[in-house]
């Protein structure tokens, strides 16, 4: 065995048990969406409002409303406040200057804080009082629901044609909106007014094992297997945080959606592949963010992109 794998037993018996425990949280996970029509979703009193650059309260609209944007951003943040600016900062001024350049696209961007400890709201609350709350609002959760929690409540409090998920972090260019973009058209005409577009790191798998560990390596690969196996069958990257779904789209998923933590983007697809929304999967331009120490390298590597442009 141990020439066969570079593994000790008690390595392969972690990985075997870990396997096991994924098989059954997604065993667990399928159930629970087949044995519940329709998950309830509590919104707490405070929750019920957003705060307008002038201090006002301002309740949230709801996706059964008509929509009034072309596109809904929506950013699950926790504990944030080092890297949410950067993110900020690249999305709006890449939607500002597409704005200018087409005065028909309108937008906004959903912050959504998930009970975060730190001064996340407080720190999208400038680009609120600098945009203006009609572009950027803040939704404050009074506890932590988990990513896919605070992405619900995003969805449904949004107000575009489209909406796009992204991630606080920024690993995603914002750029690549474009591309997830050209993925819904080229799935038209959508059924139903339903599509979803997912961004992708497939396209970066060989590059990542090699900098992976084998244990690493080998729970990607079961990971990878358990959900073609049981869940998604056509989509080879469930997890990247960037996905454009058409609003009748995010209102069918994102209503029946239970798994509020992680791997809700799994139940997300799954959901989407039993009622035939057809998918597309678009690779995006992606950088690995670990955390506060990986923030100035970010700021830097995008500097030295816009120089060489």
């Amino acid at each position: 065995m141990a020439l066969l794998l570079p593994l000790s037993l008690p390595q392969l018996g972690a990985v075997l048990a870990v396997l096991a425990a994924l098989l059954l949280l997604l065993v667990c996970m399928i159930a629970h969406i087949t044995a519940v029509k329709m998950p309830t979703l509590h919104r707490h009193a405070e929750e019920k409002f957003f705060v307008s650059a002038e201090g006002r309260k301002e309740p949230v609209p709801s996706i059964h409303d008509p929509p009034t944007k072309e596109l809904s951003v929506v950013v699950p943040s926790y504990n944030e406040e080092d890297r949410l600016p950067l993110m900020m900062d690249e999305a709006l001024d890449y939607l500002e200057k597409r704005q200018k350049r087409d005065p028909s696209f309108t937008y906004e961007v959903i912050v959504v804080d998930d009970g975060s400890k730190d001064q996340t709201t407080e720190v999208a609350m400038k680009y609120c009082e600098k945009y203006g709350s009609d572009k950027v609002r803040v939704l404050s959760l009074v506890k932590n629901r988990g990513k896919g929690g605070a992405v619900r409540m995003g969805v449904l409090s949004s107000r575009g044609k489209k909406i796009l998920m992204a991630d606080a972090d920024g690993a995603t260019k914002f750029a690549d909106i474009e591309k997830v973009e050209e993925g819904l058209k080229n799935l038209q005409p959508w059924p139903n007014q339903m599509a979803i577009s997912c961004g992708s790191r497939a396209h970066m798998e060989k590059d990542s094992i090699a900098k992976r560990s084998y244990f690493r390596t080998l729970l990607m690969y079961g990971f990878h297997f358990l959900v073609w196996f049981l869940c998604v069958k056509k989509i080879r990257d469930t997890q990247c945080g960037f996905k454009l779904l058409t609003r009748e789209a995010a209102l069918r998923t994102f209503s029946t959606l239970h798994v509020e933590r992680w791997a809700f983007d799994v139940e997300l697809l799954y959901i989407a592949q039993h009622l035939r929304i057809p998918i597309a999967e678009v690779a995006v331009n992606w950088t690995e963010i670990e955390g506060k120490e990986a923030l100035s390298f970010l700021l830097r590597f995008r500097k030295y992109q816009s120089r060489i442009k």
